[in-house]
Formats: structure tokens, C-alpha cells, sequence
């Protein structure tokens, strides 16, 4: 399995101590006490900044990271990480406008940028991913707070820590984003 690279500082513009990972890290804490840049080698991630894949999220590709905090509008740095596996299937995932899988239910095949145009659903509550790796957008437009979601079931966005978070917008994470 081919897994992606990237490589952690502990100060901005690629200073201080560095680490490379190449998969999951639910608790960077280990190994750096802070992180503040990061040259990602290889793959995609989401990158968090609490611990065990939690808080705020930011998607990351191949590229150089040196001041991601004031890139991202982040007053913390990033505690965990996750490796997206590359995929070149089919895509499919089926939104719901309420949590439990209730209320209006579209599917998805490819990008939506804006639900509510699209289907006049004001937001998303639960959602069923079949195929792909995907990321949805609290806002329309691929703006705003982002999350990962890979391949299953996602009930109640409120019981997996995220309040009362409508999604407005997702896309697909392509291989050609590899």
C-alpha cells in the first residue's frame, strides 16, 4: 500500500526539530511539542489541531506549508494527522437533511457547490458514503470550516463533536489531488 509523507516542524518556515509521518498520528505530542510548518512529500491529509482527529480540520496536499496557522486562521497547531488513501473508483455518497438518515436524501456522484441551489436543502445533517474519499463545507462554495469523510455511515454530526454543523457544500478528493 502506498502511503504519503510529510514532514513536521516545530517552528514556522520549516525550523526547529522536524518529524516525518507517513500515515496516521492521532497525538503528535510525542513526538514534537508544537508544530507550526510542514512540507507535505506525498499523499493528502487532514490535518487537526486537537488530538485524536478532533477541532478544527484542514485539508492538505503535495506542497510547502511554512505559516499555515495564518494560512488557515488557526490559533492552535496541528495535533493529529490522517493519511487519505489515493482512490480511482466510482464516487457516491448519499447526503440527508436530517440526522438518523431523515428527511431529504439526494446522492451524490460528483462536486455540489451549493446544496441549497442544487436541491433546496438548507444543510445536511447525516450521510451514507458508499464510494470515495469526500470533504464537506459548512458554507456554499467549498468555504468555511471543512471535514474528511471516507467510505461509511455518519448518523448525528452533532454526537461526533461538531454542534449544530449543516454542510453546504462538498467535493470529492480526486487521485489527481495525489
Amino acid at each position: 500500500m502506498n502511503m504519503g509523507r510529510v514532514t513536521f516542524y516545530e517552528e514556522r518556515n520549516f525550523m526547529g526539530r522536524s518529524w516525518d509521518c507517513m500515515g496516521d498520528c492521532p497525538d503528535m505530542h510525542s513526538y514534537m511539542s508544537r508544530c507550526h510548518s510542514c512540507r507535505v512529500h506525498s499523499g493528502c491529509f487532514m490535518v487537526y489541531d486537537q488530538a485524536n482527529y478532533m477541532g478544527n480540520s484542514y485539508f492538505m496536499r503535495r506542497g510547502e506549508y511554512g505559516d499555515y496557522m495564518n494560512m488557515f486562521g488557526w490559533n492552535n497547531c496541528i495535533r493529529s494527522c490522517r493519511y487519505i488513501p489515493m482512490y480511482r473508483g466510482n464516487y457516491r455518497m448519499r447526503i440527508y437533511e436530517r440526522d438518523n438518515f431523515g428527511g431529504q436524501m439526494h446522492e451524490f456522484m460528483d462536486d455540489c457547490d451549493n446544496c441549497m441551489d442544487r436541491y433546496r436543502m438548507n444543510g445536511c445533517m447525516s450521510c451514507h458514503v458508499m464510494d470515495g474519499h469526500w470533504l464537506m463545507y459548512e458554507q456554499p462554495h467549498y468555504r468555511g470550516r471543512m471535514w474528511y469523510f471516507g467510505p461509511g455511515e455518519y448518523r448525528n454530526f452533532m454526537n461526533m463533536g461538531w454542534g449544530n454543523m449543516r454542510f453546504m457544500s462538498m467535493r470529492r478528493i480526486m487521485d489527481s489531488w495525489y
